[in-house]
């Protein structure tokens, strides 16, 4: 069970880093906008500086075509470096690249998955992630968990090197459930992991916990009484 922060936010990155076990970072252009016209490889650079060369990075493509794919993932891993999850939508066009781009030794992330038959076809592609929407599935009245598990189920059944990297939530209920269904690792904003900590029953638990431990020794802290 894996998280990676769902964000370009280098800051965003620094701050919750050190704080929450994350196992490394995704972004897509949704994500990039919130940070302006930013110098894109020399930005991605500083990320990989952050999150070190044992975290994953994922650096998602925007053209269309297969052709254009395969020129952008190539800029990105020799910008960027080698190591870098190329993040490509499952169509057919993606698809043909994602078979181009592993026969070169590239690492691929498999997004934009709604569907059983994306998810299993790009496991048969080589993906070693593939990324099923789980919010934007509940919108569509699709069984997000359902599918998770099916995608989990033949990953076992069939042997692929395929990790589940779920993605799209609103809260941890849905994080949760992910993990509950199968997948292997969750993109989650750093925000929301933020406020799932700082939720006020946990607060409150805290607080009395202390106030009993004031009414029997004051303020005297518990490394002041050796």
């Amino acid at each position: 069970m894996e998280y990676l922060f769902d964000t370009a936010n280098i800051e965003e990155i620094r701050k919750y880093g050190v704080i929450y076990p994350f196992t490394g970072v995704t972004s897509n252009p949704s994500i990039l906008k919130k940070e302006g016209r930013i110098d894109f490889f020399s930005h991605f650079r500083e990320i990989r500086s952050v999150i070190g060369k044992e975290r994953s990075l994922h650096i998602q493509v925007t053209a269309l075509e297969a052709e254009d794919i395969a020129k952008e993932a190539e800029a990105i891993l020799q910008n960027v470096d080698e190591h870098v999850f190329i993040k490509i939508p499952v169509t057919e066009e993606g698809l043909k690249v994602m078979r181009y781009l592993k026969s070169k030794g590239a690492g691929i992330t498999a997004t934009a998955v709604y569907t059983k038959a994306q998810g299993y076809l790009a496991m048969e592609a080589g993906a070693d992630y593939i990324a099923p929407y789980f919010n934007r599935m509940e919108n569509m009245d699709i069984d997000a968990a359902e599918t998770i598990g099916c995608f989990a189920e033949m990953i076992e059944r069939w042997g692929y090197q395929t990790k589940i990297l779920a993605a799209s939530f609103k809260n941890m209920a849905q994080v949760n459930a992910a993990f509950c269904a199968g997948a292997h690792t969750a993109t989650v904003q750093p925000q929301l992991l933020h406020d799932a900590m700082n939720m006020a029953a946990i607060g409150k638990a805290v607080d009395d916990f202390r106030k009993d431990w004031k009414d029997i020794f004051g303020d005297v802290k518990i490394h002041e009484m050796v």
